[in-house]
């Protein structure tokens, strides 16, 4: 699994340079658009489907709202001065990364074995602290609720961004 994590971190990141490299604007967009369906992937693998709806969500509502302002105004003009600059740019900022997600993934627990065993509480205590019969509301609105108005509030203002680059302009 590990193996499978580090060829998906390393998918993104080049994905990430593409498509800061790429002069055509509408191949940057799908670049960075199959960067977040991969970070989806990840969650998924690291035991958080709700991080990953939630992402996958985000990102294809991103990815339409980018591909429309791509497809309105394609402006390509980089200046020749500034590549160099951001090729080293993105070689420091490649490598820190890579350290660091390296640190991170040395540290996980091993697969099976969790670091932490807030669910056990949950499940034993979640009656008699929050008087709801059905645990899954338990968790979401009184264990986690910070999260889940986190997450409500990544889709409602996303779902408004949509909206408002989407609409048309007049009505006929």
């Amino acid at each position: 699994m590990e193996v499978l994590l580090y060829a998906l971190l390393g998918f993104m990141v080049v994905g990430c340079i593409i498509a800061v490299e790429i002069k055509d604007l509408l191949s940057a967009v799908v670049s960075v658009g199959i960067v977040g369906i991969c970070l989806s992937v990840v969650f998924l693998f690291l035991g958080a489907p709700d991080i990953a709806i939630v992402q996958v969500v985000v990102e294809t509502l991103c990815l339409i709202i980018l591909l429309r302002a791509t497809v309105q105004r394609d402006d390509t003009t980089i200046y020749k001065y500034i590549e160099s600059f951001a090729v080293a740019t993105i070689l420091i900022f490649s490598g820190v990364f890579m350290v660091l997600a390296y640190r991170a993934f040395k540290d996980l627990p091993s697969f099976g074995h969790p670091l932490m065993t807030v669910s056990q509480e949950y499940l034993r205590e979640g009656l008699a602290k929050t008087k709801a019969v059905n645990f899954v509301t338990s968790v979401l609105l009184d264990f986690r609720a910070y999260d889940t108005l986190g997450e409500a509030t990544v889709l409602f203002v996303s779902i408004l961004g949509a909206i408002a680059v989407l609409r048309r302009r007049g009505r006929r």
